[in-house]
């Protein structure tokens, strides 16, 4: 049986100040599993996962032409609200960015914003996402401290659980990975590995081996254009475009 779709780009062309970064871009991304966007430094990969919950209409001089579809809706659509879309679509940015407030606040902060709940459940909520991020069990007894004292590799687990709160349909990582150690880097990809049997992850990673450990399937992009997208061990192993191949190989920058 066909896989069920969560977000379907059609033609997507993407642009900063008329310079064009995407171009024509068609992709189905599954609803379950972990998709991984490799390719080279400005191959357009972090635009287009920046698309998938409008995180570009922040950036000034942005456009987009095409289409992008979450569940068959577009989602540049007039009737979309770009802050209900963030909520179900989720994401960790490659640098943590922690709210300069405690680690409690900084998970409360989105349930505040968008459910009416009592102090109990608040508690409840914070505690749950916390362990979704496997977090909970260093930071239970410090709650209330400020989230800056956090190790680096704490800060991003922190900006997952944030996200995980409000319960997102789909998460995004754009090099969650990059400025961390080994030791929190294997964390981070176990966490990856173990939301893409919950829902749709997508990852942007420059790492060839992270794709090959955390992704079941993996998009590979060039100079703005999409080149393959395939099961990751197929793409791996088998590539079907010699301009796949010698990036895996290293000979294309």
């Amino acid at each position: 049986m066909p896989e069920a779709v969560r977000f379907s780009l059609q033609n997507l062309t993407c642009a900063y100040s008329g310079k064009v970064v995407v171009r024509g871009v068609s992709l189905d991304i599954p609803a379950s599993g972990v998709t991984a966007f490799i390719g080279p430094s400005g191959c357009g990969k972090s635009t287009i996962l920046r698309c998938l919950n409008r995180m570009n209409d922040v950036v000034p001089g942005f456009s987009l032409s095409g289409r992008v579809l979450l569940d068959g809706e577009d989602l540049y659509g007039d009737s979309q609200d770009p802050v209900l879309i963030r909520r179900r679509v989720g994401m960790v940015f490659q640098r943590s960015n922690p709210f300069p407030t405690s680690i409690f606040n900084n998970v409360a902060y989105g349930l505040k914003l968008h459910f009416k709940l009592t102090r109990a459940e608040l508690e409840l909520e914070v505690e749950q996402a916390l362990r979704a991020a496997a977090l909970w069990d260093e930071v239970k007894d410090r709650l209330h401290t400020p989230a800056m004292r956090l190790s680096g590799g704490q800060q991003q687990r922190l900006c997952l659980a944030r996200a995980l709160a409000v319960k997102p349909e789909v998460m995004l990582f754009d090099e969650p990975a990059s400025a961390l150690d080994p030791v929190a880097t294997a964390k981070v990809e176990e966490l990856v590995m173990e939301l893409g049997r919950q829902m749709t992850v997508v990852i942007v990673t420059h790492n060839l081996a992270q794709a090959s450990r955390v992704a079941d399937r993996t998009a590979f992009f060039l100079r703005g254009e999409l080149i393959e997208f395939n099961r990751t061990v197929d793409l791996f192993t088998n590539p079907q475009r010699p301009e796949t191949e010698a990036y895996l190989l290293g000979r294309v920058s």
